[in-house]
């Protein structure tokens, strides 16, 4: 064995972050939504911000994931969601998509 991979072999390897493995999943859903318009509201959100959320942040993105697009679409155009989904999270989310639409 060469230097290198034995010191790989020697090094063990800790365990991957459970929020890690979360924002891994929710990466993924975030942009296979099935509607477009939610892939590019909740994908490009992900995408800027994910790193960013905790446990309690990341579990109300992935119950928002949870709802069908067509009226969580309804939601971000209204501004507003019905309890149990009007969170921090969704209102980062809308500020986010709100920002983006300022830009030209």
């Amino acid at each position: 064995m060469t230097g290198d991979a034995a010191s790989a072999k020697a090094e063990p390897q800790s365990p991957p972050d459970p929020l890690d493995l979360i924002r891994r999943r929710i990466r993924v859903r975030a942009w296979r939504r099935g509607m477009r318009e939610m892939d590019m509201i909740l994908g490009g959100f992900v995408d800027a911000h994910i790193e960013r959320l905790g446990a309690e942040e990341l579990a109300q993105l992935e119950a928002l994931l949870d709802a069908d697009d067509d009226v969580a679409f309804s939601w971000f155009c209204a501004g507003a969601a019905p309890a149990p989904y009007d969170t921090p999270v969704f209102r980062k989310i809308a500020a986010f998509q709100a920002e983006k639409d300022k830009d030209p």
